[in-house]
């Protein structure tokens, strides 16, 4: 008889919940043969670890523009009048959120 190709097992343990999710991912893959998608899953897929500190900052920087916007709608609706100086501050904030956005993108397109 032959010898093995494979012939070193894993074994490891899921739970009913995750055995389930498991046969959904192999339906859509279009596979029956567990161990063949398993092998392919731990051999060529990839986890994905996203760790954007940018991420966090472009959403405090959301927060603070909203805060100010919100302002300066009640100081238009309170006085009637708009002031350069706020249309500066929201167009650079614009400009600074997208920056951030550009950035992000930047980053997640090299994840492919």
């Amino acid at each position: 008889m032959a010898k093995r190709k494979r012939d070193v097992p894993v074994l490891f343990w899921v739970s009913a919940e995750e055995l389930e999710l498991i046969h959904q991912k192999m339906q859509q893959y279009g596979t029956e043969n567990l161990s063949a998608y398993l092998r392919k899953m731990a051999l060529d897929g990839y986890v994905v670890k996203l760790d954007l500190p940018e991420l966090k900052e472009l959403v405090s920087l959301m927060r603070r523009s909203s805060n100010n916007l919100n302002q300066l709608t009640r100081k238009v609706h309170e006085t009637g009048r708009v002031y350069d100086a706020d249309l500066e501050d929201i167009s650079q904030r614009q400009e600074q959120l997208w920056e951030g956005v550009r950035e992000i993108l930047t980053q997640l397109s090299k994840l492919s």
